[in-house]
């Protein structure tokens, strides 16, 4: 757009200089010289506004950067000020408390909402100065807890809760880790954050999330790269990275992320934590910011992030209320079924150690064979299943779907940013004209089968009619696998995650190792993470022999990326069929009990 209006501003400094000099006659060397004079003048224009808008950028980012050291201050200011009026607050004890623990007690009276938010607050404060999740303090919380204590309501009453930043919270920016979007505050509250606070919970932070949120990294040229609370050399995952962060560290009880591709799983696995996806559409959107408004293919979902099962279902019981209906209509009113979270009843399990395409690591194929293992000792059937045409899904549905419009609106949005390096190896591909992208795939074909089919992918749809013919093609999709479901007779599916926590700057070189959380997005399926296990040396042992399917360049990457991990955690993700988002956390919970029992 800078350029655009330069290049206007030297057409209408040429056309000046035509008028001046009608009727004048001069020589060529004369005419060349003035021509010349006028290009150099347009050429300094465009720099003079390149140079002003690379310094308003700056300033831009520097400001948010304030006023996030300044609400971080001020909290701290606060903390230390309540701790010397209330200096025998058992913080250590309220840290450990779960989150249906936590609510019990301060319905009960046991516990304060002071001790419990300021304690939350003290160990937010110290656990962003390792791993950089917070990208601002909601100082208005401290207001609404003075509000809060003046009446016990909600299933949340009294419980700090985290929110990852691209939800609406009024006054505050939804950047989406993207200079463009800053300072342009949300005008109010989104739906679940309104509901969070009907519930009596108090929304006290912000948390991070990469650059333009279509990347499992944790890094933005605004906030910076958010680390891995097991291993600060390690990512946190993303894009709710910083609530993945944060929760991991014990600064927070319970929070909110969005998923569109793994956003919540993949932080959660990769941070030792639950998390759960609902269906698509079970939640309200209305409010949340996103980089891709109106892409319809692959749907995204906000969900709650904690650290066990439990805390996930309370979450989900008190935001499927009668005013979260309300507040948004186009949310089927399906309160929480707590019958089915609860039942005992036997399942029927479809698992896979591996789709024969995305990348898994020894530690999390080992983590599904033990899960399997303690399933059906514990009485469940368990039935191999293996997704349906992971790489057509993979480059026809979720790719296509996700760029239809081959990247542009993403690129339009990283306009005047400063490119994010957890960012950059996934997006310069983005750039390539289509002729280009269609030629090198033509050309890397019978080399690199894989990289050939994606940069066909990135091209987009190409047309509205093509667009149309790909929703066609996703809905065809579901229904195929629902009745591929069907034919196994499945309750439920086990399947591995991704992880452990990748090494820097691997995420975005990895695009690959999507489809295992993503294909559930495009099936609008719900999805959640229990971590079962940590990362052995034999794990390591065995990553060294590590081959792949492929055995190309993204093995290899693969191979690097998870290297070093000793210790980390270990997830395993459970599946349901749509709007069973209660059956979903039911298997949850079932995986984590089990895997509980056999370390005692």
């Amino acid at each position: 757009m800078l350029v655009l209006g330069a290049r206007r501003q030297t057409e209408a400094i040429m056309e000046n200089v035509k008028q001046i000099l009608q009727g004048v006659e001069l020589d060529n060397r004369t005419v060349a010289l003035l021509t010349a004079a006028a290009c150099g003048v347009g050429a300094l224009v465009v720099l003079v506004q390149k140079v002003h808008s690379h310094q308003e950028m700056r300033e831009k980012i520097q400001r948010a950067r304030n006023r996030r050291a300044d609400s971080l201050q001020r909290a701290e200011q606060a903390v230390l000020q309540y701790k010397k009026s209330f200096p025998v607050t058992d913080s250590a004890l309220i840290l450990t408390l779960s989150l249906s623990e936590l609510t019990k007690k301060l319905q009960e009276g046991l516990l304060s909402p002071e001790d419990v938010f300021y304690t939350y607050m003290e160990k937010t404060l110290d656990v962003n100065k390792d791993l950089n999740c917070c990208t601002g303090i909601l100082l208005e919380s401290f207001d609404q807890l003075k509000t809060v204590s003046t009446k016990k309501e909600g299933l949340l009453y009294g419980v700090p809760v985290s929110i990852k930043e691209n939800f609406g919270y009024k006054n505050h920016d939804s950047s989406c880790g993207v200079v463009i979007n800053l300072e342009r505050p949300a005008q109010q509250d989104s739906v679940l954050v309104e509901v969070l606070k009907r519930q009596g919970a108090i929304p006290f932070v912000k948390t991070n999330l990469p650059q333009a949120l279509l990347n499992y990294d944790c890094g933005n040229p605004i906030y910076g790269q958010t680390v891995n609370p097991h291993n600060l050399q390690k990512t946190s995952g993303g894009s709710s990275g910083g609530e993945g962060a944060l929760i991991g560290g014990g600064g927070s009880v319970l929070g909110l992320g969005s998923d569109i591709g793994g956003s919540i799983r993949i932080p959660a696995s990769f941070c030792g934590i639950c998390g759960l996806k609902p269906t698509a559409g079970r939640l309200s959107l209305k409010g949340l910011s996103s980089i891709y408004r109106g892409q319809k293919s692959v749907l995204s979902s906000p969900g709650p992030m904690a650290r066990d099962v439990d805390s996930l279902a309370l979450c989900m019981q008190a935001l499927l209320c009668d005013h979260m209906f309300s507040l948004d209509p186009t949310v089927p009113p399906l309160p929480f079924n707590m019958q089915i979270y609860q039942s005992t009843k036997p399942l029927r399990i479809g698992y896979l150690e591996s789709d024969g395409y995305s990348h898994v690591s020894p530690s999390m194929a080992r983590g599904i064979r033990e899960v399997k293992a303690l399933l059906e000792q514990a009485g469940h059937t368990l039935v191999p299943y293996t997704p349906l045409k992971i790489t057509y899904a993979l480059n026809e549905l979720l790719i296509k779907g996700i760029l239809a419009d081959g990247a542009t609106t993403l690129l339009q949005k990283l306009e005047g940013s400063p490119m994010d390096p957890c960012l950059k190896a996934q997006v310069l591909p983005y750039y390539l004209p289509t002729w280009l992208k269609k030629t090198l795939s033509f050309l890397l074909k019978p080399l690199s089968p894989r990289g050939s089919a994606i940069l066909s992918a990135l091209c987009g749809v190409g047309s509205v009619p093509g667009l149309w013919k790909q929703h066609a093609a996703v809905e065809d999709y579901i229904q195929e696998t629902i009745a591929a479901w069907r034919r196994c007779n499945i309750d439920v599916l086990l399947c591995p995650m991704i992880g452990p926590a990748y090494n820097f700057l691997f995420c975005s070189k990895l695009a690959t190792a999507v489809p295992q959380t993503m294909l559930y997005n495009l099936l609008t399926f719900p999805a959640g993470v229990v971590p079962v296990s940590t990362v052995t040396a034999e794990d390591e042992e065995e990553l060294r022999h590590y081959k792949g399917f492929f055995q190309d360049h993204w093995d290899k990457l693969f191979k690097q990326a998870v290297s070093g991990g000793e210790g980390l955690p270990v997830a395993v993700q459970c599946v349901a069929l749509p709007w069973q988002d209660e059956l979903c956390l039911r298997f949850m919970k079932e995986v984590e009990q089990l895997v509980g029992q056999s370390r005692k």
